[in-house]
């Protein structure tokens, strides 16, 4: 098992802005119900802009077991996103888990 799967960290961390051509309704594949509009050109997954962050796609228990309602179908920054990497250790320590190696 990944450790994304028992983690998601990431998903309750950051802002996660994208082009809105990643959205369905403009040709992409990022559900737009899950994206608030940034400005024209740039949008947000839902739920990642507030105080304490948590993209409205997460569905689980963060450091317990997680799930990406649209994982098959996320942004680029979730794609981009690499296990253990610096990011992901800043978002785990924000959560209380240990660092990966």
């Amino acid at each position: 098992m990944s450790a994304c799967t028992s983690c998601g960290a990431c998903c309750a961390s950051f802002r996660v802005d994208f082009s809105v051509y990643e959205l369905d309704e403009m040709g992409g594949s990022v559900p737009s119900g899950l994206a608030v509009e940034v400005t024209d050109t740039l949008c947000r997954m839902r739920g990642t802009d507030h105080a304490s962050p948590r993209c409205a796609a997460l569905t689980g228990k963060i450091g317990v077991q997680v799930a990406c309602g649209i994982y098959e179908w996320r942004s680029s920054p979730c794609r981009e996103f690499a296990e253990g990497d610096d990011a992901c250790n800043r978002a785990r320590s924000r959560h209380g888990l240990p660092k990966l190696d």
